[in-house]
């Protein structure tokens, strides 16, 4: 496939939430953004002011999709939403205190299986975003689209894509708006650029 042919996306956390600064596990349940959350997607929008956009993807769930709303105002571009951009299921424990790694980490080490605990499982959750993010790279060769998902879909990616091992995933922090700038030609992926994934100092 020729290099004009790709396509570039932006994967886009949503901005802060109450959960957020809560510490709560949010997974499908719904927080609304805080007003430091609608600063940070009107930042956003200002930081993607010079980007023509040809198409705005965003999860389902109303922190993402309002993210979506304020970021792309001026864009004047009808924002199409997915369950497939969703965050991973963490089913009883939405809502709880338990960091996300934690819980994560003491399953495995437990060897008990996510489904167990109606969690989705990082296979799935890779498989959903990957399959999604390369239909649009073939709908869209050539064309900019911004996408509009989760912390734990970044951190798939992440590692899906090598730009972290699961070891060094502890020492940095996707932050809230943060993004990775990718091209995709229906197949393959690059990372161009990541933005707000900093080391922890």
């Amino acid at each position: 496939m020729k290099k004009n042919n790709y396509c570039t996306l932006y994967v886009t956390r949503h901005g802060e939430t109450q959960w957020n600064i809560q510490g709560k596990v949010q997974g499908h349940t719904d927080s609304p953004l805080t007003r430091e959350g609608v600063k940070q997607a009107k930042n956003l929008a200002l930081e993607f002011k010079n980007i023509k956009f040809d198409a705005v993807y965003s999860s389902d769930l109303l922190r993402a999709k309002r993210t979506a709303e304020i970021a792309t105002l001026e864009h004047k571009l009808t924002i199409e939403t997915t369950e497939a951009l969703r965050e991973r299921s963490f089913g009883k424990y939405e809502g709880s205190n338990k960091k996300v790694l934690d819980l994560l980490e003491e399953l495995r080490d437990k060897n008990i299986p996510y489904e167990t605990e109606n969690i989705e499982n990082d296979e799935n959750l890779t498989e959903r975003i990957i399959t999604f993010l390369r239909e649009v790279a073939i709908a869209y060769p050539n064309k900019t689209i911004l996408i509009l998902t989760h912390g734990g879909v970044l951190v798939s990616l992440l590692l899906h894509l090598g730009f972290l091992t699961r070891e060094q995933m502890r020492q940095y922090h996707v932050g809230n708006t943060s993004y990775i700038k990718l091209v995709c030609n229906g197949v393959d992926f690059f990372i161009k650029e990541t933005k707000r994934i900093d080391k922890r100092v």
